[in-house]
Protein backbone atom coordinates (compact mmCIF):
# COMPACT_ATOMS: atom_id res chain seq x y z
CA UNK A 1 0.00 0.00 0.00
CA UNK A 2 2.49 2.11 0.70
CA UNK A 3 4.41 1.47 -3.13
CA UNK A 4 0.91 2.66 -4.51
CA UNK A 5 0.65 5.80 -2.39
CA UNK A 6 4.03 6.63 -3.48
CA UNK A 7 3.44 5.74 -7.16
CA UNK A 8 -0.10 8.12 -6.75
CA UNK A 9 1.45 10.82 -5.24
CA UNK A 10 4.41 10.96 -7.97
CA UNK A 11 1.73 10.83 -10.99
CA UNK A 12 -0.15 13.63 -9.12
CA UNK A 13 3.56 15.98 -8.55
CA UNK A 14 3.70 15.32 -12.97
CA UNK A 15 0.46 16.47 -13.34
CA UNK A 16 0.42 19.77 -11.53
CA UNK A 17 4.12 20.41 -12.24
CA UNK A 18 3.02 20.57 -15.97
CA UNK A 19 0.24 23.12 -17.24
CA UNK A 20 -2.15 19.76 -17.97
CA UNK A 21 -3.71 19.78 -14.58
CA UNK A 22 -4.58 23.24 -14.66
CA UNK A 23 -5.82 23.35 -18.33
CA UNK A 24 -8.35 20.69 -17.53
CA UNK A 25 -9.07 22.65 -14.41
CA UNK A 26 -10.16 25.70 -15.97
CA UNK A 27 -11.41 24.08 -19.06
CA UNK A 28 -13.24 21.92 -16.96
CA UNK A 29 -14.74 24.96 -14.90
CA UNK A 30 -15.62 27.16 -17.50
CA UNK A 31 -17.49 24.34 -19.63
CA UNK A 32 -19.55 23.03 -16.47
CA UNK A 33 -20.04 26.97 -15.71
CA UNK A 34 -21.38 27.70 -18.74
CA UNK A 35 -24.22 24.82 -18.27
CA UNK A 36 -24.93 25.69 -14.77
CA UNK A 37 -25.47 29.66 -15.49
CA UNK A 38 -27.85 28.60 -18.68
CA UNK A 39 -29.98 25.97 -16.73
CA UNK A 40 -29.87 28.51 -13.64
CA UNK A 41 -31.40 31.26 -16.13
CA UNK A 42 -33.76 28.59 -17.87
CA UNK A 43 -35.32 28.08 -14.24
CA UNK A 44 -35.29 31.60 -13.14
CA UNK A 45 -37.33 32.50 -16.52
CA UNK A 46 -39.69 29.57 -16.41
CA UNK A 47 -40.55 30.41 -12.66
CA UNK A 48 -41.45 33.38 -13.17
CA UNK A 49 -43.77 33.01 -16.36
CA UNK A 50 -45.32 30.23 -13.93
CA UNK A 51 -45.66 33.18 -11.37
CA UNK A 52 -47.19 35.52 -14.08
CA UNK A 53 -49.71 33.00 -15.16
CA UNK A 54 -50.94 32.63 -12.09
CA UNK A 55 -49.65 28.78 -11.47
CA UNK A 56 -48.39 27.24 -8.61
CA UNK A 57 -44.41 27.15 -8.17
CA UNK A 58 -44.10 23.27 -9.02
CA UNK A 59 -40.27 23.45 -10.07
CA UNK A 60 -37.79 21.17 -8.26
CA UNK A 61 -34.28 22.54 -8.15
CA UNK A 62 -32.86 18.89 -8.29
CA UNK A 63 -34.83 17.71 -11.27
CA UNK A 64 -34.60 20.96 -12.98
CA UNK A 65 -31.05 21.73 -12.10
CA UNK A 66 -28.88 19.41 -10.40
CA UNK A 67 -29.91 15.93 -12.45
CA UNK A 68 -29.49 17.72 -16.12
CA UNK A 69 -26.32 18.71 -14.88
CA UNK A 70 -25.12 15.64 -13.73
CA UNK A 71 -26.04 14.11 -16.95
CA UNK A 72 -23.91 16.78 -18.58
CA UNK A 73 -20.98 16.08 -16.41
CA UNK A 74 -20.79 12.58 -17.50
CA UNK A 75 -20.90 13.47 -20.83
CA UNK A 76 -17.91 16.13 -20.61
CA UNK A 77 -16.04 13.58 -19.00
CA UNK A 78 -16.08 11.37 -22.05
CA UNK A 79 -13.41 14.44 -23.55
CA UNK A 80 -11.51 14.51 -20.37
CA UNK A 81 -10.94 11.29 -19.47
CA UNK A 82 -8.89 10.11 -22.34
CA UNK A 83 -6.55 13.47 -21.56
CA UNK A 84 -6.34 12.58 -18.24
CA UNK A 85 -5.10 8.39 -18.62
CA UNK A 86 -3.21 8.60 -22.26
CA UNK A 87 -0.01 9.30 -20.74
CA UNK A 88 0.09 7.53 -17.69
CA UNK A 89 2.23 4.48 -19.50
CA UNK A 90 2.11 5.65 -23.48
CA UNK A 91 4.86 8.34 -21.75
CA UNK A 92 7.03 5.67 -19.57
CA UNK A 93 6.78 3.87 -23.04
CA UNK A 94 8.20 7.31 -24.67
CA UNK A 95 10.98 8.41 -22.49
CA UNK A 96 12.33 4.36 -21.77
CA UNK A 97 11.44 4.71 -17.80
CA UNK A 98 9.18 1.73 -18.11
CA UNK A 99 11.92 -0.90 -18.24
CA UNK A 100 12.78 0.56 -14.76
CA UNK A 101 9.23 0.42 -13.64
CA UNK A 102 8.71 -3.48 -15.21
CA UNK A 103 12.27 -4.29 -13.75
CA UNK A 104 11.51 -2.90 -10.07
CA UNK A 105 10.88 -4.11 -7.05
CA UNK A 106 7.49 -2.97 -6.86
CA UNK A 107 4.74 -5.06 -8.13
CA UNK A 108 2.54 -4.44 -11.04
CA UNK A 109 -0.30 -4.31 -9.11
CA UNK A 110 0.80 -1.31 -6.84
CA UNK A 111 1.96 0.68 -9.71
CA UNK A 112 -1.33 0.22 -11.41
CA UNK A 113 -3.56 1.45 -8.67
CA UNK A 114 -0.98 4.03 -8.12
CA UNK A 115 -1.37 5.22 -11.74
CA UNK A 116 -4.96 4.63 -12.23
CA UNK A 117 -5.79 6.35 -8.32
CA UNK A 118 -3.78 9.74 -9.58
CA UNK A 119 -5.99 9.65 -12.50
CA UNK A 120 -9.22 9.07 -10.35
CA UNK A 121 -8.15 12.12 -7.75
CA UNK A 122 -7.78 14.71 -10.47
CA UNK A 123 -10.99 13.80 -11.86
CA UNK A 124 -12.58 14.11 -8.70
CA UNK A 125 -10.56 17.53 -8.25
CA UNK A 126 -12.48 18.94 -11.62
CA UNK A 127 -15.97 17.44 -9.84
CA UNK A 128 -14.54 19.50 -7.03
CA UNK A 129 -14.59 22.50 -9.08
CA UNK A 130 -18.50 21.57 -9.83
CA UNK A 131 -19.31 21.71 -6.22
CA UNK A 132 -18.71 25.28 -5.96
CA UNK A 133 -21.24 25.84 -8.62
CA UNK A 134 -23.87 24.34 -6.53
CA UNK A 135 -22.75 25.85 -3.40
CA UNK A 136 -24.28 28.88 -4.79
CA UNK A 137 -27.78 26.66 -5.12
CA UNK A 138 -27.49 25.82 -1.67
CA UNK A 139 -27.10 29.62 -0.56
CA UNK A 140 -30.00 30.82 -1.74
CA UNK A 141 -32.27 27.85 -2.61
CA UNK A 142 -33.28 25.04 -0.59
CA UNK A 143 -32.36 21.70 -2.45
CA UNK A 144 -31.77 18.15 -1.42
CA UNK A 145 -28.34 17.67 -1.01
CA UNK A 146 -28.89 13.06 -1.11
CA UNK A 147 -29.82 13.24 -4.32
CA UNK A 148 -26.88 15.43 -5.46
CA UNK A 149 -23.97 13.05 -3.35
CA UNK A 150 -25.78 9.79 -4.75
CA UNK A 151 -24.83 11.40 -7.96
CA UNK A 152 -21.40 12.32 -7.38
CA UNK A 153 -20.77 9.24 -6.25
CA UNK A 154 -22.28 7.50 -10.01
CA UNK A 155 -20.19 10.25 -11.31
CA UNK A 156 -16.67 8.71 -9.55
CA UNK A 157 -17.33 5.15 -10.69
CA UNK A 158 -18.80 5.91 -14.08
CA UNK A 159 -14.88 7.74 -14.47
CA UNK A 160 -13.40 4.92 -12.78
CA UNK A 161 -14.42 2.55 -15.05
CA UNK A 162 -13.63 4.48 -17.97
CA UNK A 163 -10.02 5.60 -16.38
CA UNK A 164 -9.64 1.74 -15.98
CA UNK A 165 -10.39 1.13 -19.56
CA UNK A 166 -7.96 4.61 -20.63
CA UNK A 167 -5.34 3.04 -18.21
CA UNK A 168 -5.16 -0.30 -20.10
CA UNK A 169 -5.14 1.47 -23.59
CA UNK A 170 -1.98 3.97 -22.32
CA UNK A 171 0.06 0.59 -21.67
CA UNK A 172 -0.34 -0.48 -25.77
CA UNK A 173 1.69 2.25 -27.21
CA UNK A 174 4.02 4.68 -26.51
CA UNK A 175 2.24 7.78 -28.62
CA UNK A 176 -0.21 9.77 -26.28
CA UNK A 177 -1.88 11.02 -29.47
CA UNK A 178 -3.08 7.26 -30.16
CA UNK A 179 -4.25 6.28 -26.58
CA UNK A 180 -6.17 9.35 -26.08
CA UNK A 181 -7.55 8.89 -29.06
CA UNK A 182 -8.43 5.23 -28.87
CA UNK A 183 -10.03 5.64 -25.49
CA UNK A 184 -11.62 8.32 -26.04
CA UNK A 185 -13.53 5.69 -29.52
CA UNK A 186 -13.89 3.25 -26.68
CA UNK A 187 -15.63 5.48 -24.04
CA UNK A 188 -17.42 7.12 -26.60
CA UNK A 189 -18.88 3.36 -27.98
CA UNK A 190 -19.52 2.19 -24.22
CA UNK A 191 -21.51 5.79 -24.02
CA UNK A 192 -23.38 5.22 -27.31
CA UNK A 193 -24.46 1.62 -26.89
CA UNK A 194 -27.96 2.34 -25.21
CA UNK A 195 -29.41 3.66 -28.66
CA UNK A 196 -29.83 0.62 -29.90
CA UNK A 197 -32.77 -0.04 -27.06
CA UNK A 198 -34.62 3.27 -28.83
CA UNK A 199 -35.10 1.10 -32.15
CA UNK A 200 -34.41 -3.06 -31.19
CA UNK A 201 -35.80 -5.24 -28.29
CA UNK A 202 -34.08 -8.25 -29.15
CA UNK A 203 -31.37 -10.14 -26.94
CA UNK A 204 -28.19 -8.83 -28.59
CA UNK A 205 -29.39 -4.79 -28.33
CA UNK A 206 -30.53 -5.31 -24.62
CA UNK A 207 -26.52 -7.00 -23.99
CA UNK A 208 -25.17 -4.01 -25.68
CA UNK A 209 -27.40 -1.54 -23.70
CA UNK A 210 -26.50 -3.20 -20.38
CA UNK A 211 -23.00 -2.33 -21.48
CA UNK A 212 -23.43 1.02 -21.73
CA UNK A 213 -22.23 3.47 -19.08
CA UNK A 214 -24.84 5.95 -19.45
CA UNK A 215 -27.83 3.24 -18.57
CA UNK A 216 -26.38 2.70 -15.16
CA UNK A 217 -25.91 5.88 -14.32
CA UNK A 218 -29.41 6.88 -14.59
CA UNK A 219 -30.33 5.49 -11.41
CA UNK A 220 -27.63 7.79 -9.62
CA UNK A 221 -28.93 10.67 -11.68
CA UNK A 222 -32.04 10.44 -10.02
CA UNK A 223 -30.63 10.13 -6.41
CA UNK A 224 -31.25 5.92 -6.15
CA UNK A 225 -28.21 3.63 -5.46
CA UNK A 226 -29.46 0.48 -7.18
CA UNK A 227 -26.51 -2.12 -6.76
CA UNK A 228 -26.47 -4.04 -10.11
CA UNK A 229 -24.95 -0.07 -11.53
CA UNK A 230 -22.97 -0.04 -8.62
CA UNK A 231 -21.75 -3.86 -9.10
CA UNK A 232 -21.01 -2.80 -13.05
CA UNK A 233 -19.19 0.35 -12.55
CA UNK A 234 -16.89 -1.36 -10.35
CA UNK A 235 -16.99 -4.69 -12.34
CA UNK A 236 -15.72 -2.42 -15.68
CA UNK A 237 -12.56 -1.04 -13.53
CA UNK A 238 -11.53 -4.63 -12.21
CA UNK A 239 -11.25 -5.43 -15.73
CA UNK A 240 -9.67 -2.13 -16.90
CA UNK A 241 -7.26 -2.77 -14.32
CA UNK A 242 -7.00 -6.60 -14.72
CA UNK A 243 -6.11 -6.49 -18.63
CA UNK A 244 -3.55 -3.42 -17.38
CA UNK A 245 -1.71 -6.04 -15.50
CA UNK A 246 -1.64 -8.89 -17.82
CA UNK A 247 -0.12 -5.95 -20.25
CA UNK A 248 2.12 -4.95 -17.59
CA UNK A 249 2.98 -8.41 -17.06
CA UNK A 250 4.17 -9.31 -20.83
CA UNK A 251 6.19 -5.89 -20.48
CA UNK A 252 8.04 -6.99 -17.81
CA UNK A 253 8.80 -10.93 -19.48
CA UNK A 254 10.07 -8.43 -22.77
CA UNK A 255 12.51 -6.88 -20.27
Amino acid sequence: MRNTWIICRKELSSYFASPVAYLLLTMFALIFGFFFWNSLGYFVIASMEMQMRGQAFSMSVNEQIIRPLLANTSVVGLFFIPMITMRLFAEEKRTGTIELLATSPVRDIEIIVGKWLSALILYACLLLFTALNFAFLFRYGNPDWKPLAVGYLGLLLQAGGLLAIGTFISTLTRNQIIAGAATFGVCLMLWIFSWVSGYDSATWAAVLSYMSVVTHFDSFGKGVIESKDAIFYLTVIFLGLFFTARSMESMRWRS
